[in-house]
C-alpha cells in the first residue's frame, strides 16, 4: 500500500498531453521541497526553462482529466510491482537514496527489489564499462570491484553485459553489497542471461528502477539509467569504454553532477575522449587503489551549472 502523497506524485508522473509528459525531474525537485500540493493545483514553483516548458503541459493535462483519473493507471503498475515483490520509495520519504537528492535530474520515484540500506548506499561507487569488454578489461573490473568492496564501498553498476556483470559478481563473491540500477521496469530483466544474477542481487543487495514497473527496455531507457547510476554514487570508475560506449556518457554525466570521475590509466592512454576529460580536469587518471581511495575520500560538490533550479518560494 502507498499513501495519498505517493499516489498523487505518481499520478502527476503519469500525466500526458499529446504524447508529452511533465519533466519528471522537475516534479521530483518541487515535491522534495514540499510543493506537491502546488503541483497538483497546476502551479510549478520553480523559475527555470524546464518549469516554463512544463507549466502548459501540466495545466492542460489537469484541465482535461482530474488527477484522480490517473489513479487506476498507477494502481495497475503498483499491482505488477507487488507481483515480483518490489517496493517503492519516492523523494517524499527519508529512505530515498541520499546521493540522488543532490542532483538536478533525480527521478521522483524508484521501484526496488531487495533491501534498502541508506548508510551503505551513500558510499556507493559505480564500476562501469563496455559490454564488449576484453579479458583484460574484465580482470581489471574484478580487481577494482574487489578492492573497493574491501575498502568499505558499495559497488553500483547497471547489470549490463561485460564490465557491469563482473563488478556485480565480484562484490557478491566476496559477500559485499552491490546495487544494480536497471534500464527497464522492475518486472523486467535485461539482458535475460543475467536473470539469476539479478535474483542474487535482490536477495543480498538491491535493484533500483526509475521507470514504471512494466516498462520494456528502449533506446532512451539506458541513457536515463546512467544518470541514476552516477547520481546514486559518490563516484564512477570507468574500466574500459570506447568513444561510443554508454560508460563514456556516464563519465560525462557524473562530471556534470559533480561526482568523482576515475578513469583507469590504461583507458586514458588508449581513448582520446578519456585523455581529454583528464586534461580538462573533469576526471582523474588512476592506476592503483590507493589513488582511487584518496580521490573518493574527498567530498563531492554538485556543479553549480547543474544544481537544482531556484524555487520561487520555500516550503513552510
Amino acid at each position: 500500500m502507498i499513501d495519498e502523497a505517493q499516489m498523487r506524485l505518481l499520478a502527476l508522473c503519469s500525466l500526458r498531453v499529446e504524447g508529452k509528459s511533465v519533466d519528471w525531474s522537475l516534479l521530483a525537485r518541487c515535491a522534495m521541497k514540499g510543493h506537491l500540493d502546488s503541483l497538483c493545483e497546476g502551479f510549478v514553483p520553480e523559475e527555470s526553462a524546464a518549469a516554463r516548458k512544463a507549466l502548459p503541459i501540466l495545466r492542460q493535462a489537469l484541465k482535461e482529466h482530474p488527477l484522480s483519473d490517473r489513479f487506476a493507471r498507477v494502481e495497475d503498475e503498483l499491482e505488477q510491482a507487488e507481483r515480483v515483490g518490489a517496493g517503492l520509495v519516492t523523494v517524499l520519504e527519508p529512505s530515498y537514496p541520499e546521493n540522488l537528492r543532490s542532483v538536478a535530474d533525480m527521478p521522483p520515484f524508484l521501484f526496488y527489489r531487495g533491501n534498502l540500506d541508506h548508510e551503505a548506499d551513500a558510499r556507493s561507487v559505480a564500476v562501469v564499462g563496455t559490454r564488449a569488454a576484453t579479458e583484460l578489461g574484465l580482470s581489471r573490473a574484478r580487481r577494482v570491484a574487489r578492492e573497493l568492496s574491501e575498502a568499505g564501498y558499495t559497488i553500483s553498476s547497471g547489470l549490463a553485459r561485460g564490465v557491469d556483470t563482473e563488478a556485480h559478481r565480484t562484490a557478491l563473491h566476496f559477500d559485499r553489497r552491490t546495487v544494480a540500477v536497471i534500464g527497464t521496469g522492475i518486472t523486467k530483466c535485461y539482458p535475460k542471461e543475467n536473470f539469476e544474477l539479478a535474483e542474487e542481487i535482490a536477495e543480498r543487495g538491491v535493484i533500483f528502477s526509475q521507470f514504471w514497473p512494466t516498462r520494456a527496455p528502449g533506446r532512451d531507457t539506458f541513457p536515463r539509467r546512467n544518470h541514476v547510476t552516477s547520481g546514486i554514487s559518490v563516484g564512477s570508475v570507468v574500466i574500459e569504454a570506447s568513444g561510443t560506449s554508454g560508460a563514456k556518457m556516464q563519465a560525462r554525466v557524473a562530471a556534470e553532477q559533480g561526482r568523482h570521475v576515475l578513469l583507469l590509466q590504461s583507458l586514458v592512454e588508449r581513448q582520446p575522449w578519456a585523455s581529454k576529460m583528464v586534461e580538462a580536469q573533469r576526471a582523474a587518471s588512476v592506476a592503483d587503489i590507493e589513488r582511487m581511495l584518496e580521490i573518493l575520500s574527498s567530498p563531492v560538490a554538485v556543479d553549480q551549472a547543474v544544481a537544482p533550479e531556484q524555487l520561487l518560494f520555500d516550503a513552510e
